[in-house]
Parts: structure tokens; C-alpha cells; sequence
């Protein structure tokens, strides 16, 4: 008789999770975990849990990119893309919170290893410069490091390792993936284009106009109820109408911009205008009339990317001020003008326009017809 296979072994929690190789990578410059101090194991430690979450954020983004990227994306799969960027949200608020552990570095505690990491830089992170093209940050809005680009610096220092090598591929292979707007903003401005307005949607005959008139009329209350809030300044003499109203025509003024998609840089494609435009107004009518059922996984979502750069950009200030306590503002490793260069970062936005919005939200009794509302119901409830 043939020899028997010999039974496969039973797995078990560390070969699964690959501990032994795992537990192996935090041997720092020299190679050899005895060489290091606390200190610099607990640095090393906590970098690489940020790049191992930053790993899963990348995952939860392209998943999304790929619901949202649907033309149309079905309205079963709305539910599924919150609970992922929800649950980048989680992975960002834990991020923030493991700052704690860093301060518990004191000044003297870095800098008896700080000169060993020159020229390191956590600014050479490529997943976190893979996170902002994912999320379609625009190249033009990213601070430079020094005299260049970001990403033109992790090309030219990626070139000397390996590792390196493997960065500068990753970046490189994300920047071809969201090319033309397959990132998760560009995603969010076609799915809101799309955004049924008054009933009407973009195939729907005479939809331009439709949306003209939702968002003329949408204007024209927004400049009543600002010119409202005027008078009761006024009245209550917390400023003269001479100083006042420059402000609240000004504020006015920007709101049509906005919702015209006017305010978009000269030269802007018409095809382009258009599509912002259209997107603009699905974004205003979602929060407008978010108690609609029809509505309510939208405004979800559309909170839920919120929420996500709000956390990083917790993040981002979280790690400002980190890098002050322990360093002050010391030049950075990397040769970056340190604190000041990261508070820059701070500033950032992605999702502009779902910032922008707020400032010309309505009382719910002041809102213009959404027409017909039985549209916007349960799918039992529609006419």
C-alpha cells in the first residue's frame, strides 16, 4: 500500500499571524533589537502600528472608490459603503488617541536616539501619500516639502533601498489608479450629480432647468433669512447696518458662486462646471431634506466622509502638537521646517464642497418646495 500523506497540522494563532517574522521587525538602524533603548522600541513600535492601520484604511477606501465609482451605484450598496468608511473613522479616532503613548516620550528620551533616524522622515510615508490620493486630495493642495512635491521627494530618496524601490512602485502604481478622477471625492461628485432633484434626475428632459430653479429659488430665501438675521443684529445693537451689511451681501454673494459653481478656477471646462454644479445641488438637497426616507443612507454617507477628514485632520493637528511637546520647533529628521510645516497639513481639505454647504443650510420651515415629496418616501409610499 502507498504511503499514507502525512496529516496536516492543526493552525494555530501564531503561525497564522506570522508572529515569528512580525515580532522580528523592530530591530531598528542596527539591525539588532539589543542595541535599542526602550525608548526608541516604543517608537518604533507605535510607527509601525500607524503604517499597519494606514494598510487597512487604503483597503476600506478602495472598496469604496469602487461602490461609489458605479454609474449608477445601486441603493443597496449605499449601506455597505458607510459601514467601511465608518469604519475608517474608528481606525482614524484610535489613531488620534495613540499620540498618548508617543508623549510619553520626554525631549531627553528622543533625543538620545533622534540623530540616529537623519535623514528619516515620517513625512516619507507613502501609504499616508496613498491615503491622499485615494481620497482625491488635490495635488496643488498638498504643502511642499521644502521646494517640492511630496511625492517627488519619496521618489527621489526611495531610490536608494529595496524597500525604497517598493515605495516609490506603490505610489506610483496608486497614482495611475486614480487617474481621471477615480478617486473617492471625484466618486462622491458624480454619485451626487446624480442626486434626484425636485424629481427630477440628469436623463430627465429639461432637468437643467429644473435644478436652476431649485437652486434660484433655494438662493433667494437663503438672502431673506440672511437679511432677517441682519435687522435682529440691528435692532439689538450689536453692530450698525453700515458695518453689518457689507458682510451678510458678501456672504450672499459667495453663496450663488457656490451653488453655480462660479467660483471654480477660469479656464474650468464647461462639461466640468456643469457636473460640479449638478453636484452641488444633489449635495444641497440631500441635507436640505434629509428627513426624507429616501434620503436618509445619503445624508449617512455624505456625514460619514465628513467625519473621516474630520478625524484626520484631528490627526494631523494631534501629531503638530506631539512633535512640539517632545521637540519644540526643531528642524525636522527629514529637513522639513518641523512643527511649522505640519501645522500647514492641518489646514488641508479634501471634501471641500461637503464643508462648504454648511454655511448655507436653511431652518427646515424656511426650505423651498422639494416638489413633490411622495417622491422621496418608501418605496411603498410612492405615487
Amino acid at each position: 500500500m502507498p504511503d499514507s500523506a502525512p496529516a496536516q497540522q492543526p493552525l494555530n494563532y501564531w503561525d497564522y499571524l506570522k508572529l515569528d517574522q512580525l515580532l522580528a521587525l523592530q530591530s531598528g538602524k542596527e539591525s539588532d533589537e539589543s542595541a535599542l533603548i526602550d525608548d526608541e522600541l516604543l517608537f518604533i513600535i507605535t510607527h509601525q502600528t500607524y503604517e499597519l492601520w494606514f494598510k487597512q484604511v487604503a483597503r476600506e477606501l478602495r472598496g469604496a472608490i469602487r461602490y461609489v465609482g458605479e454609474q449608477p451605484i445601486a441603493e443597496e450598496e449605499v449601506p455597505h459603503v458607510v459601514h467601511h468608511l465608518r469604519r475608517v473613522v474608528a481606525i482614524l479616532k484610535l489613531a488620534v488617541e495613540q499620540f498618548s503613548v508617543m508623549e510619553t516620550l520626554t525631549p531627553q528620551d528622543f533625543l538620545s536616539f533622534r540623530n540616529k533616524l537623519v535623514p528619516a522622515s515620517g513625512f516619507q510615508s507613502f501609504q499616508m501619500r496613498e491615503l491622499e490620493l485615494l481620497l482625491g486630495l488635490p495635488g496643488e493642495d498638498r504643502p511642499q516639502y521644502g521646494d517640492v512635491d511630496p511625492l517627488h521627494h519619496i521618489r527621489k530618496y526611495g531610490q536608494s533601498s529595496a524597500s525604497g524601490m517598493a515605495a516609490i512602485a506603490q505610489v506610483e502604481a496608486t497614482l495611475r489608479e486614480t487617474a481621471g478622477g477615480r478617486d473617492l471625492r471625484q466618486g462622491l461628485v458624480r454619485w451626487l450629480s446624480r442626486t434626484p432633484i425636485r424629481g427630477s434626475t440628469p436623463d430627465t428632459p429639461g432637468d437643467e432647468a429644473t435644478v436652476a430653479a431649485f437652486l434660484d429659488d433655494y438662493h433667494a430665501t437663503y438672502c431673506a433669512h440672511q437679511a432677517e438675521q441682519m435687522r435682529h443684529l440691528v435692532a439689538a445693537e450689536l453692530a450698525p447696518a453700515a458695518v453689518l451689511a457689507p458682510r451678510f451681501e458678501a456672504t450672499s454673494a459667495s453663496a450663488r458662486r457656490f451653488l453655480f459653481a462660479e467660483d471654480l478656477p477660469e479656464g474650468t471646462p464647461a462639461a466640468e462646471r456643469a457636473l460640479r454644479r449638478r453636484a452641488r445641488a444633489g449635495l444641497l438637497f440631500v441635507e436640505s431634506y434629509r428627513h426624507f426616507p429616501l434620503l436618509a443612507w445619503p445624508r449617512l454617507l455624505v456625514d460619514t466622509c465628513v467625519e473621516l477628514e474630520q478625524q484626520l485632520v484631528l490627526w494631523r493637528n494631534r501629531h503638530a502638537r506631539m512633535v512640539e511637546r517632545i521637540i519644540g520647533r526643531r528642524v525636522g529628521t527629514g529637513g522639513s521646517s518641523g512643527v511649522d510645516y505640519l501645522d500647514e497639513t492641518t489646514r488641508m481639505r479634501v471634501f471641500t464642497d461637503l464643508w462648504a454647504v454648511r454655511t448655507l443650510l436653511l431652518p427646515v420651515h424656511l426650505l423651498p418646495s422639494p416638489g413633490d415629496p411622495r417622491r422621496y418616501g418608501f418605496a411603498g409610499e410612492s405615487p
